[in-house]
């Protein structure tokens, strides 16, 4: 009786998005290969776009902006042309891509406006020829099949050296592969006409096959529900068709249908769900909708809709992204020449946008891989937890109380949602703490009475109120600002934008900042701060390094100084003379050298003249006598690449943090094993280190083992207990690099390619991070490089101030407190700074085991009172006395006022109104 039941979905309506809801800035062409040119995640869409020599990716976001646009940018990915790409189904930043150059790639994709990867996660030659197909599996994590001339290969990732499987050859080019939803068989379509079903587990020759195609154009499969198999190609008359077989028995199809001459590849999306089909060809303007059953008619006619444009590509966006409050079951993205064009198809129902109508929406496949790859290969058959669609059921933020690997984030996705998503501004920071609650950020702490605390009355005390919503930060509101236009340097052009993860890159002292350019021999250019503007179009003189900068930074006591470390191992010193350049610098005042492999990163001391650390490929950190000219110390006991160095406030400690998983202090001084180690982050992408609350802490921005941005605080007296505190973040390829003021306790974090900038107040107690107002540039940025505070503008309460690299300029960024008595100097956020710009000792003295420190100066103009001794004002009563609510008043006196009243608001009635006063025209005065 199942095939008179009526079906929820025969009035299924497609409704193609208004023009404003089209993805523009698209230029997509003809390719000759057999993907659908475009695939979507549940954030990101990629696709082919034209470009001369091929290799490039478009992208953009599944959602719009914040200003209700979409921005597209391109990824450079392979030496020729793309022919197939695949988002992974557990991670919505990882895309999988072959091409004619015979090689695989793996990347992991951030969000349109931040800088693309600029190299892939992994690279595969399986030296099988042209790749034309990658699929991810659908249950197991890192396993991939890959298609290649005539043979399809089945790749576990974490093995990189072969495939796990090399299928039988076909008898011609491959065509299309599809993996079973329960991730057990593998389909193939080939040019020989063959239909190919294989177990790669069991055997590598199909266990089924026949020949299922009467001709050789282009063919596509799908696995449809259960046992049967969607096919598309063309009949012997050239007639396009779509075929319905059960792959237990090929030898005939158990239903089709046929859409009519035409030379274009028809593209099947099918969708387990609701037994929805969508078959689109290439170059029609048509996309047709069928029902797919397990019984006759098999292959029923939901709709057919008519586009604008004609299609070059097509992809269904996953279930998870969908509108299910308006009954939307299905969403196709059609690529056209120009645009992208979303279509919605959606259930007409009563109530749609008020109710959740469970009866469209089964449970689907969630994100989270049943298996790995190994478990797979070995016999595993587990399938994905399926999770509900329905709103109440998304995953949503958790207690705070909560140890921050079960925490979920603040933007409202689980932990496992976040490490899919990329920084955006609707993703902050959120800080946490494995014994402490977290900060409330600006938003949260202002909304009291929203069940998450209860609501204070207004006899409680000022202590009872910092009981209940935490300690609050002087700095929650600080404000981040572009300054000026006139103190800009603008029309830079032909800069290194893909400097070393170890390096900053671009570093900047009180006059002058330092910039590497894309040219040979490892040119850096030197801007003077006291000279913005324009630069000129003709070609500037530089240092001319002679091999690439691996990394390079000023000497704090010599603002004509710069150290460079150079692909040569070598560290080279250069004197910028006074005023700045005038000539091209191709001689260095001093050359060291030491290191048996190139540099990864440079310090100088922050106490000492003279005194310079680095870091090696060859896995030590030397210390450099630069007065000397010559190596004093080296320091052993990393196992892998050293990310990042930090002295401590004092001197007297270094600390380090290395790809092996640990964090380290050394004593240089007095060994050259560490002193203390402990594990550090889990990632394996890059970090950086930096001591914090007057060196009793270090804190390490890095990665955890799922590649999402997180925040450790270790305490520096025991680096063995691990971590005291982490606050996570979002999923970005650059490193977070960290600035720390010790003045204020802030921390102002940010990565090459970034648009946020983050900002925290480090506390030296629970809850260690107290989360304030973050900064967003209008276009990516290449980093800041911070300033003295005696840059900083005391009147204006301008606690940082930073240069912001861009492709094209360098823009002065104030970062600065609000506050209503700017009159007065706020001593409460500026205490007496360190002079760092002066050295306290020398490199031999402290090298001899003598310690010093910078003294002090305050900030406060000599015309400012500060703030802690203005003259306290009386308070202004905005009361009347009780005594006027007190007073009795008579029933005479109570009318009088009550008509008063209402003849206020109403007017006088005794007054004409307006209209009556006009008069009319004499008769004369009238056309005739």
């Amino acid at each position: 009786m199942n095939r008179f039941k009526t079906s929820k979905f025969k009035n299924t309506t497609p409704t193609i998005a208004k023009k404003d809801g089209w993805i523009n800035n698209v230029r997509a062409g003809s390719f000759s290969c057999q993907g659908n040119h475009i695939k979507v995640s549940s954030k990101l869409v990629a696709f082919n776009t034209e470009q001369a020599g091929g290799g490039m990716l478009g992208l953009s976001s599944v959602k719009p902006g914040s200003d209700g646009k979409w921005t597209v940018t391109q990824i450079s990915c392979h030496a020729d042309v793309v022919t197939d790409l695949d988002f992974s189904p557990f991670d919505d930043r990882l895309l999988a891509t072959c091409s004619a150059d015979e090689t695989m790639k793996l990347w992991r994709v951030c969000d349109p406006e931040q800088e693309q990867p600029s190299e892939a996660e992994l690279t595969l030659s399986p030296g099988q020829g042209r790749l034309e197909l990658v699929l991810f599996h659908p249950t197991s994590s890192g396993l991939l099949a890959l298609g290649a001339n005539k043979c399809p290969l089945i790749w576990d990732t974490s093995r990189q050296d072969a495939p796990l499987a090399v299928l039988e050859q076909h008898g011609d080019q491959l065509q299309s592969l599809s993996w079973k939803q329960d991730g057990s068989l593998l389909a193939s379509s080939c040019k020989d006409k063959m239909l190919r079903v294989f177990d790669p587990r069991a055997q590598l020759t199909p266990v089924q096959s026949a020949k299922s195609f009467q001709n050789n154009k282009d063919s596509r499969v799908l696995w449809a529900k259960d046992d049967h198999l969607l096919t598309t190609g063309f009949d012997m008359m050239r007639s396009r068709e779509v075929r319905l077989w059960d792959h237990r028995k090929l030898n005939s199809s158990v239903g089709s249908v046929s859409l009519g001459t035409s030379s274009g590849t028809l593209m099947p999306l099918f969708d387990a769900d609701t037994g929805l089909l969508m078959v689109t060809g290439m170059g029609d303007t048509g996309i047709d909708c069928f029902e797919v059953t397990a019984h006759e008619p098999f292959l029923s006619q939901v709709s057919h809709c008519m586009t604008d444009t004609s299609t070059r590509g097509v992809a269904m966006v996953p279930k998870l992204a969908l509108d299910v409050m308006s009954c939307e079951v299905v969403r196709v993205l059609q690529l056209t020449d120009s645009c992208i064009v979303p279509i919605s198809y959606q259930v007409p129902r009563k109530q749609s946008g008020q109710e959740f109508h469970a009866d469209l929406y089964p449970d689907t496949v969630g994100t989270t891989p049943a298996m790995s790859a190994e478990e797979w290969w070995k016999g595993g058959n587990k399938q994905v937890e399926r999770v509900s669609l329905h709103p109440d059921k998304q995953p949503k933020p958790k207690a705070a109380s909560q140890a921050p690997a079960k925490r979920d984030l603040p933007s409202g996705g689980s932990k496992e949602e976040s490490t899919r998503g990329c920084s955006t501004s609707s993703s902050p920071l959120s800080t946490a703490s494995s014994s402490a609650a977290p900060s409330r950020s600006p938003s949260t702490t202002s909304g009291l009475s929203s069940g998450f605390l209860p609501s204070p009355s207004p006899s409680q005390s000022i202590k009872t109120l910092h009981n209940l919503m935490g300690p609050s930060s002087k700095f929650r509101h600080i404000q981040g600002a572009v300054m000026h236009k006139d103190t800009h340097i603008t029309n830079l052009r032909g800069l290194n934008l893909t400097t070393p993860g170890e390096c900053d890159g671009f570093c900047a002292n009180a006059r002058r900042v330092a910039v590497p350019l894309a040219i040979a021999g490892g040119q850096i250019a030197v801007f003077e701060l006291s000279q913005p503007g324009k630069l000129p179009d003709t070609a500037l003189p530089t240092i001319q390094n002679s091999v690439n900068v691996a990394d390079f930074c000023w000497d704090p006591f010599d603002t004509h100084r710069l150290a460079v470390a150079g692909d040569d191992a070598k560290i080279r010193l250069w004197q910028v003379p006074e005023g700045g350049l005038t000539e091209t610098l191709t001689e260095p005042e001093l050359i060291v050298q030491g290191h048996t492999e190139k540099i990864y990163s440079i310090k100088f001391h922050p106490l000492a003249s003279d005194l310079l650390v680095s870091s090696s490929y060859d896995l030590t950190v030397r210390l450099w006598d630069l007065e000397k000219g010559e190596q004093v110390k080296v320091l052993t006991g990393h196992q892998d690449q050293v990310f990042g160095m930090a002295w401590s406030p004092d001197g007297k400690l270094l600390a380090t943090v290395c790809k092996d998983g640990k964090v380290r202090i050394y004593d240089p001084r007095k060994s050259a094993e560490p002193v203390q180690e402990g594990p550090g982050p889990e990632g394996h992408r890059g970090a950086r280190v930096v001591w914090v609350c007057d060196g009793k802490y270090l804190l390490v921005s890095g990665f955890d083992s799922r590649s999402e941005r997180e925040l450790y605080l270790f305490s520096a007296e025991s680096l063995s207990s691990g971590t005291i505190a982490v606050a996570p973040a979002d999923v970005s390829p650059s490193t977070l690099i960290p600035f720390y003021d010790p003045d204020t306790s802030v921390v102002i974090l940010t990565g090459k390619g970034d648009t946020r900038v983050y900002i925290f107040e480090i506390m030296p107690e629970a809850p260690y991070f107290l989360e304030c107002s973050s900064f967003n540039s209008p276009e990516p940025h290449k980093g800041l490089a911070f300033l003295p505070k005696t840059e900083c503008s005391v009147r204006e309460v301008e606690v940082a101030r930073a240069l912001m690299l861009s492709k094209t300029s360098i823009e002065p960024v104030a970062f600065t407190v609000p506050r209503v008595k700017k009159e007065f100097f706020q001593d409460d956020v500026y205490p007496d700074t360190a002079v760092w710009w002066e050295p306290a000792l020398t490199a031999s003295a402290w090298l001899s085991g003598s310690n010093g420190q910078h003294r002090r100066i305050s900030l406060k103009p000599k015309d400012m009172t500060p703030v802690s001794e203005a003259p306290k004002e009386a308070p202004v009563r905005k009361y009347l006395p009780s005594a006027v609510y007190l007073e009795e008043k008579t029933d005479e006196q109570k009318k009088e006022e009550l008509l008063s009243a209402m003849v206020a608001k109403l007017g006088n009635l005794d007054d004409p109104l307006p209209q009556d006063s006009f008069e009319g025209v004499d008769d004369d005065e009238w056309d005739d």
